[in-house]
């Protein structure tokens, strides 16, 4: 039987029809949480058995216009998903690759975040046992998975770190157990519209899954766009319907590429 958004739990509406049909879509997947389940460390995912098949059927349904849209840098999303090299945004957008025969670029005015504040992070850490930090030279992310009770001093802790100078213009996001330190001159939102200006995404309707707070700005783009948001796991502002759990995702996804289903 054919796997739907319906199937999976999302709410199927008059145009379903158009988001099943491959050659009509772009389609933008974010990675941790979406495609692929957390782990207490952000080194120790794994990805699924059949994932890659999925994957690669959705890249050839929509004729190319698949792009991965991750926190993870493509450095990181090439070695989950190899030998596939798709395009991709990197560190929330500040790293495209909009041909994966292509390199990766930053947009303009994307600058790295400055080692003084990687200092400052890693110095605050060390009293916060079991958290880990993570350099992607665009952002600084925190995780603390493996002392959740930190979460609510943490968040304290780095929000006055980010209102003193120099550091003021630096913005914080929440994940899962998981705080993002970037600028504000990129996300993911900016990222999907830059994809959506170039072939093969031009002049589709875009579909987004993701499954935190850094994903609602690409939900926004989208939803202007026309199309459709998903949210993974709870609702979300932004999203028009939800999916479970990743191995929804994924469920769909094989479904939709015609391939066995991604455990």
């Amino acid at each position: 039987m054919r796997t739907t958004f319906a199937s999976t739990g999302a709410r199927r509406t008059s145009r379903e029809d158009e988001f099943d049909d491959g050659r009509r879509i772009a389609l933008f997947l974010d990675v941790d949480g979406t495609l692929l389940d957390l782990a207490e460390r952000p080194d120790e995912v794994t990805v699924p058995r059949g994932l890659l098949a999925s994957v690669a059927g959705a890249q050839a349904k929509t004729g190319g216009a698949l792009a991965l849209v991750s926190g993870r840098t493509i450095a990181d999303l090439d070695r989950f998903f190899a030998p596939l090299r798709l395009p991709a945004a990197g560190v929330h957008g500040a790293e495209l690759r909009l041909d994966p025969g292509e390199g990766v670029i930053s947009p303009p005015g994307t600058n790295p975040l400055p080692p003084s504040l990687w200092t400052a992070l890693t110095d605050l850490l060390q009293g916060f046992p079991g958290t880990i930090a993570e350099n992607k030279r665009f952002s600084y992310a925190v995780h603390y998975r493996l002392a959740p009770a930190v979460g609510d001093v943490l968040r304290r802790r780095l929000a006055t770190l980010l209102k003193t100078a120099p550091y003021s213009g630096i913005t914080m996001l929440e994940a899962h157990c998981a705080f993002e330190l970037k600028t504000r001159e990129f996300d993911k939102g900016r990222a999907i519209a830059t994809f959506l200006s170039a072939p093969p995404f031009l002049g589709r309707t875009p579909i987004f899954i993701g499954d935190d707070d850094t994903d609602e700005a690409g939900f926004a783009v989208v939803s202007a766009r026309g199309g459709r948001a998903f949210s993974v796991g709870r609702p979300r502002p932004g999203a028009t319907a939800t999916f479970g759990s990743p191995s929804e995702v994924r469920g769909w996804l094989a479904g939709f590429a015609g391939v066995g289903a991604s455990v």
